[in-house]
């Protein structure tokens, strides 16, 4: 029997005298069917990513507002979402992600509604939520606001990630919607190691450790003591000289899985809808505080009701583009020895293995990876 294929809708960046791009997203979600939602007076969550300070290829607060603006037309009370970070940085707790989201331009005279926090001031205001065929979580640990949200948006931008391969609806749901704890269980199934002939004693991946596992000896190499590691990789994809490796080559396997048991935690028995803007698509996640040159030109917009579909659209759009010259993928591809795996992402981070995520996804019942593209 053949699988029925998901819609996933789709719309390029041209915008001509007299439009607008936030016009021409909202005309997008609309076609999608979202209307098909009955939002009267239900309070709907938009699980977005606020960025973190310093990086600049999040996405603007327009495209929030334009999202905004077309649930509250059609009679709902959105709200912004995303839950504090597992990692050192401005995002680790209520105060401080707030703080990064008005310096990024979110506020509700930006983008027409209120932000929330979705799992409260230090990242311990999470929901049990149980999830159906899970094999590696019985349990996922969301942010409470989130799971008291009526309707479920996410509102992603599409791009590179060191572990995951890249970043799009599943990663910002999954990872994005675990409480501190949450995303400690997903992480924790991969710890990295340090090849200490390529240390060259920088101290980058200490600065970026929340958990103070990096050490260095009398000759400044590192080295990671796994008790207190939690397995979040921001050493690995902080270290400039491939110096950090995951020598477990389950974990990466493991943690998209886990992405996805979670993303279903998320979604299951309520309205859901999923946007990707696949722009700006840096090598690695917005929660880095800096952003590196695009790996791939700017694509479009992509919107679905099945957030499986919806990636693997975008993943095959991207790898249907030629590398930015002077990227990181352009530096990968010339470098001596190179093995072309004929895939953007995982020529970028060949570490990762992205399908795990998709192929489990799939295999739980979140969506189909055989889609329609329909171009509005």
């Amino acid at each position: 029997m053949e699988t029925q294929k998901s819609k996933v809708y789709f719309s390029d960046l041209r915008a001509l005298p007299g439009t607008s791009l936030p016009e021409k997203l909202k005309k997008l979600i609309r076609r999608a069917g979202i209307g098909d939602i009955d939002f009267d007076k239900k309070m709907t969550a938009i699980k977005i990513h606020f960025g973190e300070p310093g990086n600049l290829s999040f996405l603007r607060p327009n495209w929030a507002k334009a999202v905004a603006d077309v649930v509250k037309e059609l009679g709902g009370k959105p709200f912004l979402t995303d839950c504090n970070t597992l990692y050192v940085g401005r995002r680790k707790d209520a105060l401080e992600h707030l703080e990064s989201a008005l310096e990024n331009g979110f506020s509700p005279f930006s983008t027409g509604c209120q932000i929330i926090i979705g799992d409260g001031l230090k990242g311990t205001d999470e929901t049990y939520v149980p999830v159906k065929d899970g094999e590696l979580v019985t349990e996922a640990k969301i942010g409470t606001a989130i799971m008291d949200a009526d309707i479920f948006i996410s509102l992603n931008h599409f791009k590179g990630h060191e572990a995951t391969g890249f970043g799009g609806a599943l990663k910002n749901i999954g990872m994005g919607c675990g409480s501190r704890a949450g995303k400690m269980e997903m992480h924790n199934s991969g710890k990295p190691t340090v090849d200490q002939e390529r240390c060259v004693g920088c101290r980058t991946c200490s600065k970026n450790c929340a958990h103070g596992a990096i050490s260095f000896d009398e000759h400044r190499k590192a080295s990671i003591d796994h008790t207190k590691c939690v397995g979040c990789g921001r050493c690995l994809g902080s270290c400039n000289f491939d110096a950090i490796y995951n020598e477990n080559s389950s974990a990466v396997k493991e943690l998209d899985m886990k992405i996805a048991e979670y993303s279903k935690a998320v979604l299951d028995g309520r309205p859901n809808f999923h946007i990707n803007l696949v722009i700006d698509i840096s090598p690695y996640c917005d929660c880095h505080g800096e952003n590196d040159v695009p790996i791939l030109p700017d694509i479009g917009m992509f919107a679905s009701f099945d957030p499986v579909a919806l990636d693997q659209a975008c993943v095959d759009a991207c790898n249907a583009q030629k590398p930015m010259p002077g990227s990181l993928l352009d530096d990968r591809m010339h470098e001596e020895g190179f093995c072309d795996h004929h895939d953007h992402f995982v020529n970028t981070t060949p570490d990762s293995g992205w399908e795990y995520c998709l192929e489990h996804a799939e295999k739980i019942g979140l969506g189909t990876r055989q889609y329609e593209l329909i171009t509005i």
